[in-house]
C-alpha cells in the first residue's frame, strides 16, 4: 500500500468516526427529550352541581284588572271617577238613566200588588168553602176542589209576579257601576250623557278600565332548555329601567306546565309586591333567574371537553393509553361543564384535552394540583 492510500484510509475513518459520534450525540439529546417531557396532569371524574343564571326580558302586568261596561243600553247620567282615581271595592263609579227601566219597574210592581189582592180573594174564598163544608151538605166537593184550585193557581201567579218586579229591580241596580275590587282608574272613555250598553251592544269601549297596582305579576317566557330547573321555589331579581341601578326581588309562584307552541317557552309568572305603586303595570323588566343543578351530572374543568371535528370527547387514561370517550356537553359556568355519557365516578380525565393526544396512544400522568 503506498503513503496516498493510507493518507485516503486515515480521511475516510476520520470521517466514520465524526459521523459515529454525531449520531450517538442526537440519540442521547432523543432520549433526554423523551425524559424530560412534562407528564399530563389526570383528574378523578366526579359528579356535582353547576349553578347557573340568565337573563330574560319580562313583563309587569296588574295582578287584577277588568273593562267595566254597562250591564243594560242607558245614557250616562254622572261619573264619580276619573284616571288615576283611587277606588275601593264597592265604590260607586257611575249612575247612568235609562227611562224604560224604570217603567218596566212600575209596571211589575202594580202587576204584583195586583195578584196578590187576586190571591187574598181566592185564599179567603177557600177558607170560607172550607169552614162551611163541615156542615153536612152544604158544600159539594167538587166546588170545595175548585177553590182550592184556585188559590193555588193565584198563588203561582203571584210568585211569578214578584220575580218579574225582582227583576225589574235588579236592572234598575244595573244603572251604576261598581268597582269590583280596590284599584285605580286607568282609562275612562266616555262622558256624562254618553249611550253606553253591554260590550258589542252600543258600546265598543268599556266605561272604566280599573287595575290593582298594590300588587303585579311578573310575567317571563323561560326557554325550553331552563325549565327543567326551575320550580315554584324559584327567586328571582328584576331590573326596569325607570329604576337603574335598583334591583327588585320575587319568588316564582305559578308555571304554566306546557310550553308555547311558538315560542318554545313556558309562561310562568311571581308576584311582585308594589306597594308604594313605584312599579306600573306594562313596564318592561330585566329578569335574572338563577338555575341551581340537581347534582346528578358529571362535572369537570371546561378545558377537559374536547371538542374535535369527530365530535365531542374527553380523555380517559386506562392502563396508561388514552382513551377518547365521546360525551354530550351540558351547561358551563366558573371554568366548570357538565358533560353525558357512558361514564364512571373516579375515572382518569386528562384535565387539559388536546389532539395531540391520539386515541390509544401511552401517555405518562400525575395528578393535578389544585
Amino acid at each position: 500500500m503506498n503513503k496516498s492510500s493510507i493518507i485516503n484510509l486515515l480521511k475516510v475513518s476520520a470521517v466514520a468516526l465524526a459521523l459515529q459520534a454525531c449520531g450517538s450525540s442526537e440519540s442521547k439529546d432523543k432520549k433526554a427529550e423523551v425524559a424530560e417531557a412534562p407528564a399530563t396532569e389526570v383528574i378523578s371524574l366526579q359528579k356535582g352541581a353547576i349553578s347557573t343564571s340568565f337573563n330574560v326580558p319580562g313583563e309587569l302586568v296588574a295582578y287584577q284588572q277588568v273593562d267595566l261596561y254597562a250591564k243594560v243600553n242607558s245614557f250616562i247620567k254622572k261619573l264619580n271617577a276619573d284616571i288615576g282615581t283611587q277606588v275601593k271595592a264597592g265604590q260607586l263609579l257611575a249612575t247612568m238613566e235609562a227611562p224604560e227601566v224604570n217603567s218596566q219597574l212600575s209596571g211589575a210592581q202594580s202587576r204584583l200588588q195586583s195578584q196578590e189582592a187576586v190571591y187574598q180573594a181566592s185564599k179567603a174564598t177557600y177558607k170560607r168553602l172550607l169552614e162551611t163544608s163541615k156542615t153536612p151538605g152544604t158544600v159539594s166537593p167538587n166546588e170545595l176542589d175548585l177553590a182550592l184550585a184556585k188559590q193555588n193557581s193565584d198563588l203561582a201567579q203571584l210568585e211569578a209576579a214578584r220575580a218579574a218586579y225582582k227583576e225589574s229591580g235588579a236592572n234598575r241596580d244595573y244603572l251604576t257601576i261598581r268597582a269590583p275590587f280596590d284599584g285605580i282608574i286607568t282609562a275612562r272613555n266616555v262622558s256624562a250623557g254618553a249611550y253606553v250598553g253591554p260590550s258589542g251592544k252600543g258600546s265598543e269601549m268599556p266605561v272604566f278600565t280599573l287595575q290593582e297596582q298594590k300588587k303585579l305579576r311578573l310575567a317571563v317566557s323561560v326557554p325550553e332548555n331552563y325549565t327543567g330547573a326551575l320550580n315554584d321555589k324559584s327567586e328571582i331579581s328584576f331590573t326596569v329601567k325607570a329604576f337603574p341601578g335598583k334591583t327588585f326581588n320575587a319568588k316564582v309562584n305559578r308555571l304554566a306546565g306546557a310550553l308555547d307552541s311558538k315560542l318554545r317557552a313556558q309562561r310562568i309568572e311571581m308576584d311582585v309586591t308594589n306597594a308604594d305603586k313605584k312599579l306600573l303595570p306594562g313596564m318592561v323588566a330585566e329578569v335574572h333567574i338563577p338555575v341551581a343543578g340537581d347534582g346528578g351530572a358529571f362535572v369537570v374543568p371546561t378545558k377537559a371537553v374536547l371538542n374535535s371535528t369527530l365530535g365531542v370527547y374527553l380523555i380517559a387514561i386506562e392502563n396508561g393509553k388514552a382513551k377518547w370517550v365521546p360525551v354530550t356537553a351540558g351547561r358551563s359556568a366558573d371554568d366548570k361543564t357538565e358533560v353525558f355519557g357512558e361514564l364512571n365516578a373516579g375515572a382518569q380525565i386528562v384535565k387539559v384535552a388536546s389532539e395531540e393526544i391520539r386515541d390509544g396512544s401511552e401517555v405518562k400522568t400525575t395528578p393535578a394540583k389544585d
